[in-house]
C-alpha cells in the first residue's frame, strides 16, 4: 500500500507519521512519500518521519520529494493537508477583517473566504495529477475550509472525503468524562464542517442510548471551558456546539478579545521555528511535546481510520466526515457538502440518517451552506463581483458597508495568490 501526503513538509506531519507508525496493523504502509516545495522543511520532516518509523519498528519506507507527478504515481490513497501563503497569510486573515470590525479567522467570515480562494485552484490541479496518476485513488482531504474544498472535488468528479478533527476531539473528551473507550462513542455529530453541534452522544453505536442529558448534567462545567462558552447557554441549548460556533453566537465578544492578542498564526509561527529545530536534532527519534499545542488533536488517528475504511482494511464502520448531502439534511441541495457520521468503505462515505434538525441550527446551516455556494463559484472564476456576493451573504459580515471594504482587503492582500486579481 502506498499513501501521500501533499503539504508533508508541515511541522505537523510527525503528528501523521506517529499514527501511521502506531496503528499499523489497522493501515499497513508499504511506501509513505511526503510531497512539498518547501525542499528545506521537507528534509527535517522527513528525516524525523524515518527516525519515528525505525524506533517504532515500521517497516515502512519513506520518500520525500517536491515533485506532485512523481509523488502521487501509484498512491492508494492522498492526503491534502495545504496552506497556501504558509503563515504568513494566515496571519492576514486572521488580522485584516478586525479592521472593520468583523472576526479574523482562517476558515470562517472573510479571512476563511481568502484562504478558500487561494487554496482551491491549486487542490483541483493537484487532484487532476492524482486522477492521470492513479484514477483510482482516494483523495482525503483535511485542507481548510475542509466543506468547500471538499465540495470542490467532489463537483470534478475526484473520488475525495473530508476530514476534521472536531467530531473525533468531542468523542475522546467524552470518552474521558464518561470513563468508556472511545469505540463506544458515537456521535449524532450533524452541520457543516466548522458549524456542527453534537445532538446525541451514544453508547455502543448509532442505535445506542443517547447519555448526552447525562453528560451535560454531570460534566457540564468542563464542557462548557471547552468550548469558551458559558455553562448556561450550554445547558439552555442542550446540545453542544463545536468551538467555532463561539465566532456566530458570541461575535463582538470575540472581535474584541482578538484584538486584545497576538494572532493565532503567530503563535503557530514562532512554535514552527521551535518545531523545526527541533526536527533536525538527528537524536529526536519522536514527536516532541511541543506539538501537542500546534493543534489538529487526534487528527492522525482519523486519517488512518478513514484511509483504512476506504481502502478496505479495518477500519471503524462509521466515522465523521466531509461529503455530499444526497437527501440527509432535506433543507438543502443534495450537493451540498455536510459533516455528518458515515458508513464508510471501499465504496465512499454514505450519510447516515440524523435527527431533525431545529430551526434554530437548520437557519444557519442554511445560510452558510449559500455563502459557501457562491465562495465557490468566486473560488472557480474569479472576480471582484464574485467575491463581494460571498462576502454579503456570510453572516458573520452580512452588511454592504462591510463587505465593500472587506473585499478590497481581501484582494490587496491576497493579489499574488489570485491569477485573476
Amino acid at each position: 500500500m502506498k499513501l501521500a501526503v501533499v503539504g508533508g513538509g508541515s511541522t505537523y506531519t510527525p503528528e501523521l507519521i506517529d499514527g501511521f507508525a502506531r496503528l499499523r496493523d489497522t493501515l499497513p504502509i508499504e511506501e509513505l512519500v511526503l510531497v512539498d516545495p518547501a525542499a528545506d522543511r521537507l528534509e527535517l520532516v522527513g528525516g524525523l518521519a524515518r527516525r519515528i518509523f525505525a524506533k517504532q519498528g515500521h517497516p515502512g519506507v519513506i520518500r520525500t520529494t517536491s515533485d506532485v507527478d512523481a509523488g502521487v504515481a501509484d498512491a492508494d490513497a492522498v492526503l491534502l493537508q495545504l496552506r497556501i501563503g504558509g503563515q504568513a497569510a494566515r496571519n492576514q486573515d486572521e488580522t485584516w477583517p478586525l479592521e472593520c470590525g468583523c472576526v479574523g479567522q482562517e476558515t470562517t467570515g472573510a479571512g476563511g473566504l481568502a484562504k478558500a480562494l487561494r487554496t482551491v485552484p491549486v487542490v483541483l490541479d493537484i487532484a487532476e495529477r492524482v486522477r492521470r496518476a492513479n484514477p483510482d485513488a482516494w483523495i482525503i482531504d483535511f485542507t481548510n475550509p475542509v466543506g468547500i474544498v471538499t465540495r470542490a472535488l467532489l463537483q470534478a468528479g475526484h473520488k475525495a472525503v473530508g476530514l476534521c478533527n472536531v467530531a473525533i476531539g468531542f468523542q475522546r473528551k467524552f470518552a474521558k468524562l464518561l470513563d468508556v473507550q472511545p469505540s463506544q462513542v458515537h456521535l449524532d455529530h450533524v452541520g457543516l464542517n466548522h458549524l456542527t453541534w453534537e445532538l446525541g452522544v451514544r453508547l455502543g453505536g448509532p442505535e445506542g442510548e443517547n447519555v448526552l442529558p447525562r453528560l451535560l448534567a454531570e460534566h457540564g462545567d468542563a464542557v462548557a471551558d471547552d468550548l469558551h462558552m458559558p455553562r448556561a447557554i450550554v445547558d439552555r441549548l442542550g446540545v453542544v456546539p463545536s468551538y467555532y460556533l463561539r465566532y456566530y453566537y458570541q461575535h463582538d465578544a470575540v472581535v474584541r478579545e482578538l484584538r486584545t492578542k497576538p494572532s493565532r498564526a503567530a503563535q503557530v509561527a514562532e512554535m514552527e521555528r521551535e518545531l523545526l529545530k527541533m526536527y533536525g536534532d538527528p537524536t529526536l527519534d519522536e514527536k516532541p511535546e511541543l506539538l501537542a499545542k500546534r493543534g489538529g488533536a487526534f487528527y492522525s488517528e482519523a486519517a488512518v481510520d478513514l484511509a483504512a475504511s476506504l481502502l478496505g482494511g479495518g477500519g471503524s464502520p462509521y466515522q465523521v466526515v466531509n461529503t455530499y448531502n444526497n437527501g440527509t439534511l432535506p433543507f438543502l441541495p443534495d450537493d451540498a457538502v455536510i459533516e455528518v457520521q458515515a458508513a464508510v468503505d471501499g465504496k465512499g462515505a454514505r450519510p447516515l440518517p440524523v435527527p431533525r434538525l431545529d430551526p434554530l441550527y437548520a437557519g444557519l446551516v442554511a445560510n452558510v451552506t449559500a455563502y459557501e455556494d457562491l465562495a465557490l463559484e468566486a473560488a472557480l472564476r474569479g472576480g471582484r463581483d464574485r467575491v463581494f456576493k460571498a462576502l454579503l451573504a456570510h453572516p458573520l459580515v452580512g452588511q454592504i458597508e462591510y463587505a465593500e471594504q472587506l473585499t478590497d482587503q481581501l484582494i490587496a492582500h491576497n493579489r499574488e495568490h489570485l491569477a485573476w486579481a
